[in-house]
């Protein structure tokens, strides 16, 4: 059997991105491939294999007679897998070609890629192809920020292989086979073949990467289909496990899959024993553990499954904050903000591990919280509580660094970054003129998560015991909540302030920020009320998901990262918290409208949100523009839809008190939505939604299901 691929359902679709227009990527755990449309990775671009932050492969160019071939498609049944159909360029004076040329293209702890020509012409046809092969081992962010240079790798020739060693760095090497045997030339792989009438000719070929002299798994055995491969048990072990969600709409089923499939394509499995399951950030160079993103993607994809939740808690808590480190912006009880192993890891950040975030300190107590309701093994959550806690005590003695009440950040060197939030470009928070603010900064939504952390650290507190405990917090969260009404509230704009910057002055930007106060819970009913109404203005809908940063505030920009984009996670979670106000009028109008419109940019980027794109209105243009350096797949971008899904089923599970709430606000063009072997702790359950109607099938006597 050939490692053919199965007939792809979706085209790759990706959006513009780092790469250049029509760049494709793949992606699988913390490997992934950027190549044009014609499977190549092109010399002096961001392309390339990237292995463990490195990239391993720079050029990887193939000449069917000389020339670049013509693409015809490009097919992805897998985030991890590609074909790229292609034709040798007609003969001068013809308009057609007769040799197709086929690329199937698999990626895991290296790449392995089956070439087939095939003859459609009424003679024999001679063809040399040339497949010409470089590596230069360079740290990602090297290559992301242009700064790669020349290659660094000694290349040599030895029975029938090309091995290339990383000059500066002996340890790390990449070599490069075939199962046809080509002439082999230093940089070049050459086979010079006759294809007969109606007959083909294939071979295949693996780029393997070396550490240390250890060669690892090539992603294929010779002959293999991809599903077999490492990556394809792994997906297919994921969808075993994780609940098949769908709904009779079928471009939001088209989405589901797709986010089924980079999610599971996004996972890493850590080195324990254990083999504990996180998420990357997203292709194509935030192939690592990052603290918010991971933790928020882990929450929206609770309905899949709890596992990737629990063990993105468990990796995290490993790497919690022991000491303070300026350098590293270390500090004890901090949840770290990303994870480097790359050459240059240890210099871009001030370490290969870099803590400056400010949110994924309360995030990580949140979605403890959340892991528990929804069925984690309770003794795997009492084993976090110390790391819950540790986070409530940096908070509480780091967090809030001048005694005021409230959480804000600063960096401690001129290598870390300005912005610590969510929105960390340096110019991602400013007033309304467009004045950037200065820190230390006090972020609206990260007061928000303060609070909801308290209230889950006080859940948990009830249900481990410690009921004194759990009163003592619920008191805090509400003087947080008193606190935060009257110091962030703006009366004369009716929506809250982005920040508290240096001087405690109130930094007064209508931005999508503020929704997150609505997901926490922060936000009271009245200023929830008028809060919603801003967010429904043209000013801040774009017709296809949320700006960032209304279109009337002095920064606004629809092409920039963050002032005027849209961002997919930022609507979904601001969807959410609109919900959770159902009961304000217009938060449902508002957030049915939200998600309408992001779902019809999905489709209009081949059911695979990106990272962002830009805000301009639906107006204007009416499909969605591209960001020109989105990442895609990206993982909360990924799992927003699965929030969507939930936020309008109103599923909410309580394991430890075997209940189930469902409250649908469901829009009518979804349809029926239905969760089949759904795990919720010791039970697997079925739900069917559909209007007002909730069915639920092998639920055990003993647990209750609740609609209202």
């Amino acid at each position: 059997m050939t490692a053919a691929l199965s007939p792809a359902p979706l085209n790759s679709g990706e959006p513009t991105g780092f790469g250049g227009a029509g760049s494709v990527t793949l992606v699988e755990g913390g490997t992934f491939c950027l190549s044009n449309r014609l499977g190549d990775v092109e010399p002096g671009r961001p392309h390339g294999l990237f292995f463990r932050d490195a990239r391993v492969v720079s050029r990887w160019e193939l000449l069917v007679d000389g020339h670049l071939p013509e693409p015809l498609s490009v097919l992805s049944p897998e985030a991890f897998a590609a074909r790229f159909v292609l034709r040798r360029p007609p003969t001068a004076g013809l308009a057609d070609s007769t040799l197709l040329v086929v690329r199937e293209r698999v990626i895991a702890d290296g790449m392995h890629e089956v070439l087939t020509l095939e003859n459609m012409g009424r003679e024999p046809t001679a063809v040399t192809l040339e497949l010409h092969v470089d590596a230069d081992f360079v740290d990602l962010f090297a290559v992301k920020e242009g700064r790669a240079g020349h290659s660094r790798a000694e290349v040599t020739v030895a029975e029938g292989e090309l091995l290339f060693h990383d000059r500066a760095d002996r340890m790390r090497g990449l070599s490069v086979s075939a199962t046809v045997e080509p002439s082999v030339l230093p940089g070049t792989l050459l086979w010079r073949v006759v294809v007969p009438v109606g007959a083909s000719w294939q071979t295949e070929i693996t780029a393997q990467p070396t550490l240390g002299n250890q060669r690892f798994q090539a992603p294929l055995a010779p002959g293999e289909h991809y599903g077999v491969s490492a990556p394809g048990r792994k997906i297919a072990a994921w969808r075993h496990t994780a609940t098949d969600i769908a709904a009779s709409h079928p471009e939001l089923t088209q989405v589901l899959r797709r986010t089924e499939s980079d999610l599971g394509a996004l996972q890493i499995h850590d080195d324990s024993e254990e083999s504990r399951p996180f998420v990357a950030a997203g292709a194509p160079w935030f192939m690592t553990l990052f603290g918010r993103d991971s933790l928020l993607t882990a929450w929206m994809a609770l309905p899949l499954e709890v596992d990737l939740a629990l063990g993105t808690l468990q990796q995290l808590a490993e790497l919690q904050g022991q000491s303070v480190n300026p350098l590293t912006e270390e500090e004890p009880g901090r949840i770290m903000h990303e994870m480097r192993r790359g050459p240059a890891g240890g210099l871009v950040l001030g370490g290969n591990i870099y803590y400056g975030t400010v949110d994924a300190t309360p995030l990580f107590v949140m979605l403890l919280a959340q892991c528990h309701r929804w069925g984690a093994d309770p003794e795997a959550i009492r084993d976090l509580l110390p790391a819950a806690d540790a986070a409530l005590n940096w908070i509480e003695d780091y967090g809030d660094r001048d005694g005021d009440g409230f959480v804000e950040y600063r960096r401690a060197t001129d290598r870390g970054l300005v912005n610590q939030g969510w929105k960390d470009s340096f110019d991602g928070v400013n007033d309304r003129q467009g004045h950037i603010a200065e820190a230390p900064i006090a972020l609206c939504e990260v007061q928000g998560y303060v609070y909801s952390a308290l209230l889950a650290r006080a859940e948990l507190a009830e249900a481990f015991d410690d009921p004194g405990m759990a009163v003592a917090l619920r008191d805090q969260a509400a003087e947080l909540r008193g606190k935060f009404a009257e110091q962030f509230w703006l009366p004369e704009q009716g929506w809250y302030a982005i920040a508290l910057d240096r001087g405690k002055r109130r930094v007064d930007a209508l931005t999508s920020n503020a929704a997150h106060c609505l997901w926490s819970g922060i936000a009271t009913d009245e200023h929830a009320a008028e809060l919603v109404q801003h967010l429904s203005s043209p000013a801040m809908d774009s017709g296809f998901g949320l700006r960032t940063l209304s279109s009337k505030m002095g920064a606004y920009n629809p092409m920039s990262y963050h002032c005027g984009s849209v961002w997919p996670h930022d609507t979904a979670i601001a969807v959410a918290g609109l919900l959770r106000y159902r009961h304000v009028p217009g938060a449902v109008d508002l957030a049915s409208r939200l998600a309408t419109g992001l779902l019809d940019a999905a489709s209009a980027f081949d059911g695979r949100l990106p990272e962002l794109f830009c805000g301009f209105p639906r107006a204007r243009f009416a499909t969605p523009v591209p960001y020109p350096t989105s990442c895609s797949p990206q993982a909360w971008a990924s799992a927003a839809p699965l929030l969507l899904v939930r936020s309008f089923l109103g599923l909410d599970p309580d394991v430890p008190n075997r209940t189930i709430t469902v409250c649908p606000v469901v829009p009518p063009q979804w349809g029926r939505i239905t969760l089949s072997a759904l795990r919720l702790g010791p039970i697997t359950v079925d739900l069917e939604v559909e209007g007002a109607q909730v069915t639920a099938a092998r639920l055990p006597d003993d647990w209750q299901l609740v609609t209202r």
